[in-house]
């Protein structure tokens, strides 16, 4: 590769508050209800953090019949649906919920369109964690009905049986520019389509994907730290590609390959809300090794946003 090479690294980039929160309840119930504690499924999706809460003792399961009667148990910062609830208060499991609160913001606002019987539709990936437990969380036994749209062509396809009243609601880490074109084609359709008062895509989904935008106007290659399921991960890599930068969602320092180097005259580093700033600065330093540098921290969005823990934790942290 060409000899220094400025790294610029976006801002803000890596962990949200919702991650920071489950990470932190993981590892406080570690310290009070001692190991083995439970999770279902990934506390968050990054393969670094997993790996280091296995360490100290969590135990990662798919489903809750994995875990012995009466354990302790965590539940992602994705969010479950109500029959997850049930099957743990049947199984006498002590649940520690790590739902990220703006997730929950959406499954409320989901029950409420519930309650009033209208026809939602969900915008969002198939298959994705946080949108199964959202869609469990619909009542469907006040004659309302929920849908799946997750691109341009179903939105422009998609016919609502008979129902009273029309809304939408859409996962939090989605493309804000692909969320946005799906939204105006129902707004054209259903001009009075009932939408939400604050947008559901997150402020950090948002903030991290303003930076990477303002990043790719000024490198020719751009590295997304991030692992291959994390939604928001992927979208930063994808508005790169969209900008015309060659971009790369990497997991670790380990993954650059020398063909990305070749006659670059800037690189780009961001991550994912769910990647932690080591491996940021690990993939700094192996670029660094390769000869490229200085590095450039680019201004950004100031982000203050914390939330609290669970109570009983917060309870144990006091008397501590």
């Amino acid at each position: 590769m060409n000899k220094n090479v400025p790294i610029l690294l976006a801002n803000p980039r890596g962990f949200c508050a919702g991650v920071d929160r489950a990470i932190d309840i993981v590892q406080r119930a570690l310290e009070i209800f001692g190991r083995p504690v439970y999770a279902r499924h990934e506390v968050v999706h990054n393969q670094f953090v997993v790996e280091s809460l296995r360490k100290r003792g969590a135990c990662f399961v798919d489903e809750l019949d994995e875990v012995p009667c009466g354990s302790t148990v965590v539940f992602s910062a994705h969010g479950v649906a109500p029959s997850v609830w049930a099957m743990a208060k049947k199984r006498k499991l002590k649940v520690l919920d790590a739902t990220c609160p703006l997730v929950t913001k959406v499954h409320l606002e989901l029950m409420q369109h519930a309650r009033a019987g209208r026809t939602v539709i969900l915008i969002g990936h198939a298959g994705h964690p946080e949108v199964v437990g959202t869609l469990g969380q619909f009542d469907h036994s006040f004659g309302g009905s929920v849908h799946l749209v997750e691109t341009i062509s179903d939105a422009q396809t998609f016919m609502p049986g008979k129902n009273q009243g029309l809304a939408y609601v859409t996962q939090t880490t989605l493309s804000v520019d692909d969320t946005a074109a799906i939204v105006a084609i129902l707004k054209r359709r259903w001009p009075d389509i009932i939408g939400p008062v604050k947008k559901d895509i997150c402020y950090a989904t948002q903030n991290r994907q303003e930076a990477v935008r303002a990043l790719a106007r000024q490198c020719d290659l751009l590295i997304v730290i991030g692992s291959v399921n994390s939604s928001n991960s992927n979208r930063l890599r994808e508005i790169a590609e969209r900008s015309g930068v060659e971009s790369y969602l990497l997991q670790s320092h380990h993954d650059i390959e020398d063909r990305w180097l070749e006659n670059k005259k800037s690189i780009g580093v961001s991550a994912g809300a769910s990647a932690p700033e080591k491996l940021v600065q690990e993939v700094v330093a192996e670029l660094c090794r390769r000869g490229a540098g200085p590095v450039k921290e680019l201004s950004g969005a100031v982000e203050k946003v914390s939330f609290s823990l669970p109570r009983v934790l917060q309870k144990s942290q006091i008397s501590a």
